[in-house]
């Protein structure tokens, strides 16, 4: 920043001393002199106001000697733009304002002042130069807030994604797991007594398997910029997710019908259904039944899953009760999960957008 400057006020200076004949021609201390009061531009960053005192006493000093005159004053101008930029107009004011009223004093003591143009002219380039530093100031500003507006949205939407893979994943291995587990401790129940029901569990292992490695290879998908993606989970699938839970020896129950629903709906009721059928199949104490229900109420899809375990006892929050309340919440819905009759009882209520609606079969649903 001290360079161009230096150079211009030396160059400019240099011409205009053949038009100032009555002037002393510059000599070395003369140069000297300009270029002291340019140099301290270089740490204008740093030190701002100090470097405006000097660059201004140097400048004032100048142009009080015998050398010819230039456009030194741009040195001043330059250092005071800096406070301004750097530490706001008010205190940019008062510096200029001091330094303004330290030459008119000096004038008055020397006896050389005169009130004319000179002081108007100087009250105007005090002005010019705080306006035009306090314009760039608010630019600079109103351009790194949009940035910061902008990383930030970046890390909500990076840190949203990052939580749906992580439920996506989730839900995936949690319910593939448990049916195999269920699955493979069924055949090796069975394996010397009733070999045809093991190859039965066995086959039922490498369904499950398969399917949790496609969902997998989809999920993994997302982090890779978001090719080969496969279809999005839905209640188009509830005889597939049934089956798969009714291989591990439940009987499941369904009251109602989903109907046609709005993708982002469709999927979350998938997912909540998915994950509250793998925590009866892990968590619920000798439950032989599972009811299913899907009810409309008002403009909402209700969404119930309950088991008849026992001894049931209030859920400590986990990934899985946590991740499907998430999911509800997402879309505006609520979920509620509690201990019902011995049993286990999941509670979803989902907004269905009006695009999206659609006639759902109404079913009873049991008592609360």
């Amino acid at each position: 920043m001290a360079f161009v400057p230096m150079v211009f006020v030396l160059a400019s200076t240099t011409t205009a001393e053949h038009f100032q004949a009555w002037k002393q021609p510059l000599d070395p201390l003369g140069y000297l002199w300009l270029v002291a009061a340019a140099a301290p531009l270089v740490l204008s960053r740093r030190f701002p106001l100090s470097v405006f005192g000097v660059v201004t006493a140097l400048t004032w000093a100048y142009y009080w000697s015998p050398y010819p005159g230039g456009p030194a004053v741009l040195l001043p101008t330059i250092a005071l733009f800096q406070v301004t930029r750097l530490r706001g107009p008010l205190l940019a004011a008062l510096a200029g304002s001091g330094a303004l009223l330290a030459v008119v004093i000096v004038y008055l003591v020397r006896g050389h002042m005169v009130f004319d143009t000179r002081v108007a002219l100087s009250v105007v380039w005090l002005t010019a130069v705080i306006g035009i530093g306090t314009a760039v100031r608010n630019r600079g500003s109103a351009i790194r807030a949009a940035r910061e507006q902008a990383a930030e949205r970046q890390h909500r939407l990076a840190e949203r994604e990052r939580l749906r893979i992580a439920r996506e994943v989730h839900d995936v291995v949690a319910h593939s797991l448990a049916m195999i587990n269920v699955q493979a401790g069924v055949a090796a129940h069975v394996a010397d007594r009733r070999p045809e029901q093991a190859v039965e569990a066995l086959r039922a292992i490498k369904e499950a398997s398969a399917a949790a490695l496609a969902d997998l290879r989809a999920t993994v998908a997302v982090l890779r910029a978001g090719q080969g993606l496969g279809p999005a989970p839905s209640l188009r699938q509830l005889d597939e997710l049934l089956e798969h839970t009714r291989a591990t020896g439940l009987q499941v129950l369904v009251h109602g019908s989903p109907g046609e629903l709005p993708a982002p709906v469709d999927g979350a009721a998938y997912r909540i259904l998915q994950e509250s059928l793998t925590n009866v199949v892990r968590h619920a104490n000798q439950a032989t039944t599972v009811n299913v229900y899907f009810e409309r109420t008002g403009a909402d899809l209700e969404l119930v899953v309950r088991d008849d375990g026992r001894g049931a006892i209030e859920p400590k929050p986990g990934h899985g009760l946590r991740g499907m309340g998430e999911r509800a919440a997402a879309l505006g819905g609520r979920l509620d999960a509690r201990v019902v009759d011995g049993g286990f009882e999941i509670r979803t209520r989902l907004p269905v957008s009006p695009d999206g609606e659609a006639s759902l079969a109404a079913g009873a649903i049991g008592p609360a």
